[in-house]
């Protein structure tokens, strides 16, 4: 009976947890919307004559006219509140310049940036958790020497600038790799394997870029974690019992210094978003980040708040998500919020 109360009461705690979380992501997802739409409204610049000029028309008549059909005649907080209304239902208007609905240009755009930020994420986390384990092995030791050597030359040097040089050996000297777009439209209709491997090659380049400066920083937290945790007592007990090395450093080593790797993790998530946009650019790669540029210097404010809302869905998420894993590797952190 006392086992059925604590089950019953930790289920409860666990819901009311969740509930709680979910609340504030929500309440931060309003702050994100509601901030995004008053920057933009700050900013100078008009779209109604931005639009006219791209009509061939400056009469002020009809300047005045697009402002009326494009909703910006009105005060700022009732093209807030309209704004916001409209957002509950998922209907983020027209796009200034297309006029075509923007959760349409939105999702047409989302795979290719899902494809590139969620690589890059793979790469850097797997890459640079083995290369900083490798380094903690023995420290001091020339293979430490030159992990540590490339991380911090892949930190140092500019995403867009790692892009570049990329393009330069990579596809024009060498030619190993395309260096712009997604995929090749003559080898993308046919399908099958040829588009597969046509759509990894370019693939390779931007995720390389986007990556490694991530990689270089996984690396460097992943081997002070590591050394860190191996002088802990805990650590020392198990040597002393004869557990192997292997288990040792599963058991003990890796799940304890993960914990910082998937903070580090979870608040990149939005500068992926944001290197994603340099690296879209240098690539020409068809995904959000570029949406987002073309949007900025067309002043299409729809496009835009809709790519900063659906970037912030996806931070959120992945701090969820983040959370969610903190408890899978140290169920401690459950043992503590029911005592």
């Amino acid at each position: 009976m006392v086992l059925f109360r604590s089950f019953k009461g930790q289920i409860r705690l666990t819901v009311s947890s969740a509930a709680l979380r979910l609340f504030k992501a929500f309440v931060t997802l309003t702050c994100v919307v509601i901030f995004s739409f008053l920057i933009l409204r700050l900013a100078p610049g008009d779209p109604a004559l931005i639009l006219a000029g791209d009509q061939g028309g400056s009469d002020p008549a009809f300047v005045d006219e697009l402002r009326r059909h494009l909703g910006l005649d009105g005060p700022v907080y009732l093209q807030l509140w309209h704004y916001l209304k409209s957002v509950v239902t998922l209907d983020f208007g027209l796009s200034y310049r297309d006029q075509r609905p923007v959760i349409d240009i939105v999702l047409e755009k989302v795979p290719a940036t899902l494809l590139l930020t969620v690589s890059g994420f793979i790469f850097s986390v797997v890459v640079g958790v083995t290369l900083g384990a490798l380094a903690s092995r023995r420290p001091g030791s020339a293979l430490d020497g030159l992990i540590t050597m490339i991380s911090v030359a892949f930190f140092a040097m500019p995403m867009f600038w790692v892009g570049l040089v990329f393009i330069i050996i990579f596809a024009v000297k060498l030619g190993w790799f395309p260096s712009y777009g997604l995929e090749t439209a003559a080898i993308a209709a046919k399908g099958g394997w040829a588009a597969f491997c046509d759509r990894a090659s370019h693939m390779v380049l931007p995720v390389l870029t986007l990556g490694l400066f991530y990689m270089a920083i996984h690396a460097r937290v992943a081997r002070t974690a590591l050394l860190q945790v191996s002088g802990m007592d805990f650590v020392r007990t198990a040597r002393a019992k004869g557990l192997s090395p292997f288990r040792i450093w599963r058991d003990h080593l890796l799940r304890n210094a993960l914990l910082p790797t998937i903070t580090l993790a979870s608040l990149q998530a939005g500068q992926l978003i944001g290197g994603s946009i340099l690296v879209e650019t240098v690539f020409a790669w068809p995904g959000i980040g570029r949406l987002a540029f073309d949007a900025l210097a067309s002043r299409d404010y729809n496009v835009l708040l809709a790519v900063f809302i659906v970037s912030s869905c996806g931070v959120i998420l992945a701090n969820l998500v983040a959370d969610a894993a903190y408890r899978m590797i140290d169920p401690r952190l459950d043992r503590e919020a029911t005592s």
